[in-house]
């Protein structure tokens, strides 16, 4: 289930991670960097963004949606 963004969890985050559907199996490891480094710059408009406890802080993890991808490839 997808979280809400949340600046207090936001300012504790220690990794990130991106989980790519099927469909962008075909996708270049370039482009694929190029768009999760996006994402994470601006994850309050991520659609299905997670955070997840660690001892240290949270991990931020975004799985990427149609609507994420066209956003970026948009502003770029």
């Amino acid at each position: 289930m997808a979280d809400k963004f949340d600046p207090y969890r936001e300012a504790i985050v220690v990794e990130t991670n991106t989980v790519w559907p099927e469909a962008y199996d075909e996708l270049e490891p370039a482009e694929k960097a190029r768009i999760a480094e996006a994402l994470h710059a601006d994850p309050e408009s991520c659609a299905n963004l997670e955070y997840i406890r660690m001892h240290t802080g949270f991990a931020r993890q975004i799985t990427v949606t149609e609507e994420d991808v066209d956003r970026v490839s948009q502003n770029a």
